[in-house]
């Protein structure tokens, strides 16, 4: 086990021809919805004091609760895995188990039959990374509730290959977004490092986009429920010609979609 398009409003589902560099159209109206969605849900996306639906209007969080600071200075560890002979690769993504991951967890990933599993960190219990390990190889990052978990890594590349041709090359980290947009520090590892695409955990927000020429993901989260948040995973295909990303709900098993109503409320 290691220790690491077209997008649209009503579908948050990417798929791309470029397998090497996944692109995500109408990004200005996709990240503007997903952050819409998130602040109407809780705020969650907001880095500053924010007051979330389900809490007393009068409720504000502590500025221990926001989004901590990501180390300037990461050294990722590397993997590289194969594609199937036919170039066909299926990635299972998950984050934020908080050692507590959804009862059906398995069920959903066993479905899902993943070539492998991405763990975006605050894993928690690190037997959760072996119940998952049942189902498809894992690899993960730490968050910030796994500091003293010296085995995982801060960061991972993984670069998927097909004989020696590179297929796809991301960086996982649990801390890569402010709001929606990629936080310098993680733009200049994921550029250094080459990645196309950059998967994250943390918010608990499910989240497709693009910013800084990267691909963004978050599957959300599998962990407790965060206020109305929902409980949900990720997926990345890779096919011979294209990758998509999606959502699926932990809970029904049906992919995941954006809430349906996300205009801002009339003045």
């Amino acid at each position: 086990m290691g220790a690491g398009a077209a997008a649209g409003a009503a579908s948050n589902q990417t798929t791309t021809g470029n397998v090497a560099r996944p692109e995500v159209a109408e990004v200005g109206v996709m990240s503007k919805t997903i952050r819409r969605a998130a602040e109407l849900a809780c705020g969650a996306l907001v880095e500053k004091p924010w007051r979330c639906k389900g809490l007393a209007r009068s409720t504000t969080l502590r500025a221990s609760d926001r989004l901590p600071l990501v180390p300037r200075a990461v050294t990722p560890q590397k993997v590289q895995l194969q594609t199937r002979n036919d170039g066909a690769f299926r990635f299972a993504v998950v984050a934020d188990t908080h050692s507590k991951p959804h009862p059906a967890t398995k069920q959903r990933l066993t479905e899902l039959a993943p070539d492998a599993i991405l763990h975006g960190g605050d894993i928690g219990d690190l037997t959760v990374l072996e119940e998952l390990g049942q189902v498809a190889p894992v690899w993960a990052v730490r968050g910030n509730i796994d500091a003293q978990v010296r085995d995982v890594p801060e960061a991972l590349v993984v670069e998927l290959m097909r004989g020696r041709v590179m297929k796809l090359r991301l960086l996982l980290t649990h801390i890569a977004v402010y709001g929606a947009k990629l936080r310098a520090e993680v733009a200049r590892l994921a550029q250094a490092e080459r990645a196309s695409l950059v998967v994250c955990g943390h918010s608990h927000v499910p989240f497709i986009g693009r910013d800084r020429g990267f691909t963004l993901f978050n599957p959300g989260s599998i962990g407790p429920r965060r206020f109305q948040l929902p409980i949900v995973m990720g997926r990345i295909d890779i096919s011979s010609s294209s990758a998509r990303l999606a959502h699926i709900d932990c809970e029904t098993g049906k992919p995941w979609l954006p809430p349906a109503v996300l205009s801002a409320p009339s003045p």
